[in-house]
Formats: structure tokens, C-alpha cells, sequence
């Protein structure tokens, strides 16, 4: 009876040998270093999951990428989500992408606090004013940064099939070819299919049905209670619409939601959507954290018969809830099919293809940033099947105008990092503001 026991116990530990509690520590490490944007936070996951912890290999962690590319909504935190799933289950899956957004959601409720609270003294005006032309510049810096990746990859991939490399030949399947050339035996998991990783029509209806409940029971229960026309339930509607329409990562989200959110249902003005971002650039966790600030100033300024501040918070909480929760439906659901075809031909090319749909996207963020930061007023143009907005030439601040373009010298020419370049915006629009120059 003891050998039988004992025996369980070893059929229940992870064959790679991480435990749950080694991962906790990894996960939670993941997330008080990801600052930055999705980009960055990929960068640290890599480093630390496939480079120093080898848990998986660069091979199987690109698959999983370009999943959470083709998913809607964020790709950094859907890709802690798989990792976390492979590893560990739907548990390593839970705490993988929970951890992730912890430490965002703690600073950007208490920078929200500050904000709703401050926000009109000129000083703190001043200080988001050159956060602004940081936040300009490095989404800038996103859009030249994916067309040179996406070029790139294409140029490589054009010249290795054309050389008839062995390296850029692929098998038709998982599992085979030689583990030693693609570095697969280097990591912990290997390239085997975890038992918990074969879908299965009953699996999939049971994840389905969990997590949709998570997910829409909450928004249908203020729909009926509160009614659709109650900031909450807008909340809640708004951006559970979101996490189904908005693909192509962080800046592609934000391009839907900055526009809905101020000319569509006028919870923020084009300058504060810029100081939320800000704030997320600036705080670890994913960069749509930012939607929690969207939330909370949405509820704030409509708080019905509650205390504006805790209307903010419930409405920053509930804003974060209906976005990350579908995350974890589309890797649970989706993630055993995409292990099942590892290695499949088609469906690699379809899956790094989605990448250059993202380019047209983030670029229409950069305009609109572009436009509200630099000019203080702008026209909307509507007309043959057109929608979008022109500057006022005559409105141009100078003063932005020029941050602008020192941020973007910064970061492209000296190869400054983002902090230390958000840091001296703010210095800069604090020094304006004592010198009487805003």
C-alpha cells in the first residue's frame, strides 16, 4: 500500500521536475520585470524561460507566440498563459497569467487614485504633459520595430529556402527530425505532447462552459440588474466587445479603445487616455493594463449613488476582469489544438503571417497619438466611406512639438531605454511649468 502510494506521487510530479512553487517564484519574477509593452515582456519571458530556465525550446516557444499573435487581445499575457499551461496545467495556466497582471493592476489603481484625486494641479499636468511626448515616441519606436521584424523574417526565410538550407526545411510533424539540431533536447519539457495538452470534445465543451460563465455571467447580471444604459454595464459590454474584436496585441487594443472610449462613449479626453498610457509604460505588468485607468475614470465621473472613488475602483476592477478572463478560454481552449499541429507546415505560415496585419494597426494608433499630443485641436473629416481627423495647423504646442521629437531622438538615434526616457519627459515638463513656458 505504501509502494502504491508512493508511486502516485511520482506519476503526479511534473516529468520535467519544476515544481509549483519554483514556478510561483519564476512567474512572479516574469512580472515585476515586465515593464514596457508587450515587446519587452516577450523579451523577458524568453530570456528567462527558454535562455536561463530552458523550460521550453526557442522552437515550441515561437509556436506558442504566434498563437497569441492571431488571438484577440493581449499576446504577453496569453503567452504566460500557455507556458504556464504547458508546464503546469490549467493551474500553472491560472497562476502563470494572474501573476502577470498583479503587479500592474496594484500600481495602476493606485496611480488612478492619484490621478482622479490630483490630476487638475498644473504640476501634475505638467509632469503627464511630458509623459505624453515619451509615450509618443515609443509607440513610434513599435511601429518602425515591427515592419524591420516582419521584413526581416522575410528576408531571412526567402534566402534559406532559396539556399535549400536544412535548417529551413520543416518536417510535416511534431516529434520528429533531430532533436539536437532544432534544440529541443535542451529544454525541460521537451518535445513530447504532455498527456494534459490532447484536446478532447469533452474537454473542450467543459473549458468552454467554465470559463464563458466567468467571463459573461458577471456582465449579463449588471445588464439586468442595472440595465445597459448604467455606467457599469457599458463597462462591462464595452469591453467584453473588446476582447473579442480587437487582434493584433496591445497597441491594436488600444487604437479601438482610445477611440471608442473618448469620442464614442466620452469616458476620457484624448489627453488622459495618453496619461493612462503612460502610466501603464511606466508601471510593471502588461501595457493594457491601461484599460483598468479607462474603467476607473468611467465610473468615477458617472458613480450613481456610490462614493466616486469606489465607483472608480469597482469600475477599474470590473473593466480588468471581462478583459483578462477571455485570455484564458482562448489558450485553454485553443492551446491543444495548436500542440496537436506543432510542426505543421500550413499552419506555421498562417500563424507568422498575422504579424504583418499588425503593422497597419499600431500605425493608426501612432497618428492618433500623434494628433492629440501635438495639436490642441483637431476636425473630424466624414465622407465617402471615410472616418478620421485632421489637425488644426494653427493649434500646434510648440513645446510638445519639440519633447516629441527629443524623445524619438532619444530612443532611435542614442538608443536610450524607455524609462530613463519617460523620466526625463517628466523632468522636462515639470522644468516648463516652473519656468512659466506652459
Amino acid at each position: 500500500m505504501a509502494e502504491l502510494s508512493i508511486a502516485e506521487g511520482r506519476r503526479s510530479e511534473p516529468r520535467h521536475g519544476v515544481s509549483l512553487r519554483e514556478a510561483f517564484n519564476v512567474w512572479l519574477r516574469v512580472a515585476m520585470l515586465s515593464f514596457g509593452g508587450p515587446a519587452a515582456q516577450i523579451a523577458v519571458m524568453h530570456r528567462i524561460l527558454v535562455e536561463e530556465k530552458r523550460w521550453v525550446s526557442e522552437s515550441r516557444f515561437l509556436v506558442a507566440l504566434n498563437y497569441c499573435m492571431l488571438l484577440p487581445g493581449p499576446e504577453a499575457k496569453q503567452l504566460a498563459v500557455y507556458i504556464g499551461w504547458l508546464m503546469h496545467r490549467t493551474i500553472g495556466g491560472i497562476m502563470a497569467g494572474s501573476l502577470f497582471v498583479v503587479p500592474g493592476m496594484v500600481s495602476i489603481m493606485a496611480l488612478s487614485y492619484v490621478y482622479a484625486a490630483y490630476g487638475n494641479v498644473p504640476l501634475v499636468v505638467a509632469l503627464f504633459f511630458g509623459l505624453k511626448a515619451a509615450v509618443l515616441a515609443i509607440v513610434l519606436e513599435a511601429v518602425f520595430r515591427i515592419p524591420l521584424i516582419i521584413l526581416a523574417a522575410a528576408l531571412i526565410g526567402f534566402a534559406g529556402a532559396a539556399s535549400g538550407a536544412e535548417v529551413f526545411k520543416t518536417d510535416g510533424g511534431h516529434g520528429k527530425g533531430d532533436p539536437k539540431q532544432s534544440g529541443v533536447a535542451e529544454s525541460l519539457l521537451g518535445d513530447e505532447l504532455p498527456e494534459h495538452a490532447r484536446p478532447t470534445v469533452a474537454r473542450a465543451l467543459s473549458v468552454s462552459a467554465v470559463w464563458l460563465a466567468l467571463w459573461l455571467v458577471p456582465v449579463i447580471a449588471l445588464l439586468v440588474i442595472l440595465g445597459k444604459a448604467n455606467v457599469f454595464s457599458e463597462i462591462g459590454v464595452f469591453f467584453s466587445k473588446m476582447a473579442v474584436v480587437t487582434f493584433g496585441g496591445a497597441y491594436a487594443v488600444l487604437a479601438y479603445v482610445a477611440q471608442e472610449a473618448v469620442e464614442h462613449y466620452h469616458w476620457l479626453k484624448p489627453g488622459e487616455m495618453l496619461d493612462g498610457l503612460g502610466m501603464a509604460e511606466t508601471t510593471p505588468g502588461p501595457l493594457i493594463m491601461v484599460l483598468q485607468f479607462v474603467g476607473f475614470m468611467a465610473a468615477f465621473r458617472d458613480p450613481g449613488a456610490l462614493p466616486p472613488m469606489l465607483a472608480g475602483t469597482l469600475g477599474g476592477l470590473l473593466a480588468t476582469w471581462v478583459t483578462f478572463t477571455p485570455c484564458f478560454l482562448w489558450i485553454f481552449l485553443g492551446a491543444p489544438f495548436v500542440e496537436v499541429l506543432r510542426g505543421n507546415r500550413a499552419l506555421n505560415g498562417a500563424l507568422s503571417a498575422i504579424t504583418a496585419a499588425v503593422v497597419g494597426v499600431v500605425l493608426n494608433l501612432a497618428i492618433w497619438f500623434a494628433l492629440h499630443t501635438i495639436f490642441r485641436e483637431v476636425t473630424p473629416v466624414r465622407g465617402y466611406g471615410l472616418s478620421f481627423e485632421t489637425p488644426v495647423l494653427a493649434s500646434v504646442d510648440l513645446w510638445a512639438l519639440a519633447l516629441s521629437v527629443a524623445a524619438a531622438v532619444a530612443i532611435f538615434r542614442f538608443k536610450t531605454g524607455m524609462i530613463p526616457t519617460l523620466a526625463a519627459c517628466c523632468v522636462a515638463g515639470v522644468v516648463l511649468y516652473l519656468l512659466g513656458l506652459l
